[in-house]
């Protein structure tokens, strides 16, 4: 067990699948080898559950310790521990600390609380759904993007306190600003948090019952005895949250005060007064945020329109833009990433013939598409060498990678389908719309297209037939496909969820998330939604209904397009730049 040790003499616990005798007390030991901050702090947590309490303290013939209470407040405990610690630690204490994991009820209580209770999540079916990797995308969503937002606000705050004290205005008395600021920081911290937990004051401990209602899973006196037990584990409890980065606290800044005021009537003490204001040296240095942010260097010379992280671990990124090109990055490089190469032949000029508007990518193939009326493909595990051309006769607006299969929405409204492998790679080319096929989402069985002619068709692969057409009000742009659930963006500024299950695609919900213009880029996984427009803006979501937005970054230009990968999020905007925003290590 090399990230949790577990003093088996003393705590009685077996770690092999047959549950062994309660421990008393369980005592965890934080392996030397891993650094305190990824380990939740349980030893306070847990030691505080063997306190001497009437109503917790078991009889001398029962069992005692933590696995001596009831299974409800076992898993009620859990589902205050990090998602990450239930997943991964737990179960290598103990066989019957294991199976906390695999309540479903847990998760789903967990969820709720980081949704809030006015959410409703999944938006989709529940069937099979994954609730533990859900919740674990979800916390770390959170923790990322509020801690950004707690990092922002505070580097405002203290580069507002510096302009006010550098910059006395004429006429005025240099003020001790010492209560400047708290508040206001501290406001968004307590937002923040209510966010992350769904804080909400008449929240019940519930789950949803099947006629929709929020169903309460204890009794009166559980709920009491729960509230009791809880108060007792918030001692333990705040240093794991401040560990996972979900607390926050304003530092106000202490300014030297002005002990003689008499002195400021003479201008000539002005300055004098200014320098006894100004903070020491140097300011105490704001703690690392949790995401770090980088800028590609520039290298494109006209605007970026699609971006795709690739590997699996977003460690490479592939840029395709209106210079015609398709550059590859290692994002790992030096302190900004660094430019592998740019893909195409040796001696041509460029990679495309015409602007590169979409990127795809399934294993060691990366294909671009572009206005130049073509496919080309990519070999990344022969260092970016041509694999194939496919000439598709109009311009390719987006496409989707499966095994040994390339799909293409055009620009002469036609869904095509290509055999990567063959000399002659057309399978078949589909007419199912009026007008150009803007978006694209697809499986081993199905086929969903998105069309400028406002309809969303879904096509059977393996029928070999189209099995339904949705009209709607607007037209799609976007779309991302993921387990049941399929999400689209709009040329509205409109989010329309959909499930999709045995070929039947169903319009769920359509939210508005404060987008104003088209929709290019959507993202969507068990526990996250990402949304870029060209109102020059990128969200980040809960995907639960409503959304539940966390954080807004904003650019100068409209966003072209986004990529998601292992927590990593790549953003094309609007000029010749791309950023990247991932968890800093």
């Amino acid at each position: 067990m090399s990230e949790v040790g577990v003093n088996l003499h003393e705590a009685g616990v077996e770690t092999n699948d047959e549950q062994g005798p309660c421990p008393d007390p369980l005592i965890l030991t934080a392996d030397s080898s891993h650094p305190k901050s990824d380990l939740p702090d349980l030893q306070g947590l847990l030691s505080a559950v063997n306190s001497s309490s009437p109503d917790f303290s078991p009889s001398p013939s029962e069992p005692c310790g933590l696995l001596s209470l009831p299974w409800e407040i076992l898993t009620y405990i859990a589902s205050h521990l990090p998602a990450q610690c239930v997943i991964n630690v737990l179960p290598k204490v103990c066989h019957a600390l294991g199976t906390v994991g695999k309540d479903s009820t847990a998760w789903q209580l967990r969820a709720q609380r980081l949704i809030g209770s006015r959410g409703s999540f999944p938006v989709g079916p529940r069937e099979d759904f994954d609730w533990p990797t859900a919740c674990l995308e979800m916390e770390q969503l959170i923790t990322c993007w509020t801690g950004e937002m707690h990092h922002v606000a505070r580097q405002t705050q203290e580069d507002e306190v510096e302009r006010n004290q550098e910059r006395p205005q004429d006429g005025e008395v240099v003020a001790d600003r010492q209560e400047f600021g708290g508040n206001e920081v501290e406001g968004v911290g307590v937002a923040a948090q209510e966010v992350a937990y769904g804080a909400d004051e008449g929240m019940e401990v519930a789950v949803e019952g099947e006629d929709g209602e929020m169903q309460p899973i204890l009794d009166g006196d559980q709920i009491e005895r729960l509230e009791e037990f809880e108060d007792r584990l918030e001692d333990g409890a705040a240093p794991l949250l401040e560990d996972r980065g979900v607390g926050f606290q304003a530092e106000a800044g202490q300014n030297a005060d002005i002990h003689h005021p008499e002195n400021l009537a003479d201008p000539r003490n002005w300055r004098q007064q200014v320098e006894m204001v100004k903070p020491p040296s140097s300011r105490s240095p704001s703690p690392h945020p949790a995401l770090e942010h980088i800028t590609l260097p520039s290298s494109h010379i006209a605007q970026v329109n699609s971006v795709l992280l690739l590997g699996g671990e977003g460690a490479v990124c592939a840029t395709g833009s209106r210079d015609w090109n398709v550059k590859l990055w290692d994002l790992q490089a030096g302190s900004n990433g660094a430019l592998l190469y740019t893909l195409g032949k040796q001696g041509d000029f460029s990679t495309h013939r015409g602007w590169v508007w979409c990127l795809a990518t399934e294993g060691p193939l990366l294909a671009s598409g572009g206005f130049d009326s073509t496919v080309r493909l990519w070999d990344l595990q022969a260092g970016g060498a041509e694999r194939g051309l496919i000439r598709t006769g109009a311009a390719v607006l987006c496409m989707s990678c499966q095994t040994d299969v390339l799909l293409t929405g055009t620009f002469d409204k036609r869904v095509s389908m290509y055999d990567t492998r063959a000399s002659k790679p057309l399978i078949k080319s589909l007419s199912l719309h009026s007008n150009a096929v803007m978006c694209l989402a697809a499986d081993d069985k199905y086929i969903i297209s998105g069309s400028k002619d406002c309809t969303v068709a879904v096509y059977d692969r393996r029928a070999s037939k189209g099995l339904k057409k949705l009209r709607l009000s607007s037209y799609l742009l976007s779309m991302s496909h993921s387990g049941y659930e399929i999400w689209a963006g709009d040329n509205r500024g409109m989010l329309h969820s959909f499930s999709m299950q045995a070929g039947s695609l169903k319009p769920l919900s359509q939210f508005d998330v404060g987008h104003t213009a088209l929709v290019t880029g959507i993202h969507r996984s068990l526990g996250s939604l990402y949304t870029c427009s060209s109102d020059r803006t990128v969200k980040m979501h809960i995907p639960c209904a409503p959304p539940r937005t966390l954080y807004t970054l904003h650019y100068q230009s409209g966003v072209h397009g986004l990529s998601v990968e292992a927590g990593v999020l790549a953003v094309a905007s609007g000029d010749v730049s791309v950023e990247i925003w991932r968890p800093r290590k």
